[in-house]
């Protein structure tokens, strides 16, 4: 398994290249086809999720087309923040301050930035953004869960992302976020499946802060 080639894959989901968004392989099947939810109600209740969710910390896998899989943990902080540490081994980091999303390779000494608005991670990290003007509930094959997808009509080149939450009574506003598939302009899919998720507990805006890789010497972010 190559990390450095799967955490790349993971650098182009998350920014401009993501032409498309499926979430076949995030289903829980049943058999059975289920019943689309009422748009406007199923983009509600994940706008009602995220005002409720202020932190969250779940481990993460991440598949490439190919099926290769590397792991770690992530770390969310609204607004505006999240964290993704990958195993020991893999030399990358992806971290969004409040501002940029960052994608750090230790291993070259290299750091690559965009705006969050530019990723399709940034309906996840803003709680207060319109979600009725840029998401949509599409069908599922299993009634447990409901997907949304969001893009922006106004900014297409910004790619999109479908959200996989499954109906749990216990979770903030009745969601758990299961977690999201991205298909990038070449046609490389990432799936990112989440597990042990926590929610609210008090998260450091240091865990936010990395450091700086490249060659001018140790500076924090």
């Amino acid at each position: 398994m190559n990390g450095k080639n799967m955490t790349r894959s993971f650098r182009f989901a998350l920014t401009l290249g993501s032409a498309s968004v499926v979430l076949a392989p995030l289903a829980l099947s049943t058999g059975a086809v289920a019943q689309s939810a009422p748009a406007d109600s199923g983009v509600a209740q994940v706008q009602a999720h995220m005002k409720a969710v202020q932190t969250m910390t779940a481990a993460f896998s991440q598949t490439d087309r190919a099926g290769r899989t590397v792991t770690g943990t992530m770390t969310l902080k609204r607004p505006g923040k999240v964290r993704f540490a990958y195993q020991k081994g893999v030399d990358t980091l992806v971290v969004a301050d409040g501002k940029s999303l960052y994608f750090i390779d230790y291993s070259v000494r290299q750091l690559s930035r965009w705006p969050i608005g530019n990723s399709p991670l940034a309906v996840l990290l803003n709680p207060d953004k319109d979600l009725a003007r840029v998401a949509k509930v599409v069908p599922g094959i299993d009634p447990r869960l409901l997907l949304v997808e969001a893009r922006d009509p106004k900014r297409p080149e910004f790619g999109a992302i479908t959200l996989a939450f499954a109906r749990t009574p216990s979770a903030p506003a009745g969601l758990m976020l299961q977690g999201w598939v991205a298909i990038d302009s070449q046609n490389n899919r990432t799936t990112v499946r989440l597990t042990d998720q926590k929610f609210n507990a008090p998260v450091a805006d240091s865990v936010f802060k990395f450091k700086d890789p490249r060659p001018q010497g140790p500076r924090m972010r």
